[in-house]
């Protein structure tokens, strides 16, 4: 199964990018790729557009959203699980209902695409370069998790070259206008098809979308504008993350060649096992072994929670399996303002081997009717009703 694409990479554009820049990008995907758009193609194409039509469906369906658009700037598609799902057996609808929906009726019709300007979305100018994010991971023990913290990670990235300012040249005017694009970032196509005579844009192969070029380049950074540095960055964690969650550091990526939109640090979340306590989402799960007198007798125990040794106390006659929930001692749901719970297992501690004088002790309560099991108490209801915990 290929690996899914940043909702941001599905559409173009960057994190920074407006409700507008979202919608205008839609808008053209929805242009290049909607099913109506290849009906006369081959099997191969029609395919590529519906996939590739999904996809910015997908994106857009987040992104537009306010409240699921900060979930994954927070926590990648962690955040939004299942929120771009749509149920795709009833169609797709027609672009003209999509472009309508999205501009208000600003479109008269469909009309046979050539009203559009080829979809190719018109000649945009120099393309703003952004840098590459950065992968890491951070390492958290149960306790960090759940009270949130501020973690350092040390990182290589590009950086603007300190000679020559990122520019790429110490000489401002050893930068140059692109001779192929003339400084717009791109080149122009003229295609006569089935539809008309439309005109798409593609990236200048000269310059690379960036409109200028380097007669002149930098010593230091051989005229890309950057050098490799070895820098700290500070994370902070949220209360509540879980074991392989994404958090996005907006601009901690690689540097943009001549003053581009730095790339963001996406940190992959490692927890640590506890040595006593067990996780599954915000509830948290212990089992304590006891003696026999202490459950016949009663007892208090210390149970460790993430604040610390709690004290719990134990009724006479505590079964083999009895099950304690301790209310709002598990971890923090992240981003929200519930948590979860702590269950404690109690387990009986049966001696396999005696000395004679304690076998000759319980060989005197052998028959005493308070040591015979009773059918009609409810602890194996119980039992039945906690074992779902573990």
């Amino acid at each position: 199964m290929a690996e899914k694409r940043d909702y941001y990479e599905v559409l173009g554009l960057d994190k920074s990018a407006s409700a507008d820049d979202i919608k205008q990008a839609y808008r053209k995907a929805a242009l290049k790729w909607h099913p109506d758009r290849w009906v006369s193609g081959t099997d191969a194409e029609k395919k590529t557009a519906e996939d590739k039509f999904k996809e910015a469906s997908e994106a857009y369906s987040v992104l537009s959203d306010p409240d699921k658009k900060a979930k994954y700037d927070q926590f990648g598609f962690a955040g939004v699980e299942g929120a771009g799902a749509q149920d795709w057996s009833q169609g797709f609808g027609s672009l003209n209902d999509i472009l309508n929906n999205l501009f208000g009726g600003a479109f008269g019709g469909f009309g046979g695409f050539g009203g559009f300007g080829g979809f190719g979305g018109g000649q945009q100018g120099p393309r703003t370069m952004r840098g590459r994010d950065i992968r890491t991971r951070v390492r958290l023990t149960l306790e960090e998790i759940a009270k949130g913290c501020t973690k350092e990670v040390t990182i290589e990235r590009n950086r603007p070259c300190p000679e020559c300012g990122g520019r790429g040249t110490k000489n401002a005017s050893d930068v140059k206008t692109c001779p192929t694009c003339h400084g717009t970032g791109q080149v122009q196509n003229v295609v006569n098809s089935l539809f008309g005579r439309t005109m798409t844009y593609t990236t200048c192969p000269q310059c690379g979308g960036e409109g200028t070029i380097v007669t002149n380049p930098c010593g230091s950074c051989k005229g890309t504008g950057l050098v490799r540095k070895r820098e700290t960055v500070q994370v902070k964690v949220p209360a509540g993350v879980e074991d392989g969650m994404q958090l996005t550091v907006r601009g901690e990526g690689h540097a943009a060649a001549r003053g581009g939109v730095n790339g963001d640090l996406l940190v992959i979340i490692e927890e640590q096992p506890h040595p006593q306590l067990k996780r599954q989402g915000t509830d948290l799960f212990y089992t304590r072994v006891i003696s026999m007198p202490e459950a016949v007798l009663g007892t208090e125990i210390q149970i460790p929670t993430l604040d610390g040794n709690q004290k719990l106390k134990l009724d006479a006659g505590t079964q083999s399996g009895t099950v304690v929930r301790m209310r709002g001692k598990g971890v923090p749901e992240a981003g929200g303002y519930s948590r979860g719970d702590l269950y404690v297992k109690i387990l009986v501690w049966i001696p396999r081997k005696l000395s004679r004088s304690e076998k000759e002790e319980f060989e005197k309560m052998r028959d005493n009717s308070s040591f015979k099991p009773d059918p009609n108490r409810d602890d194996r209801e119980l039992f039945e009703k906690e074992s779902k915990y573990f």
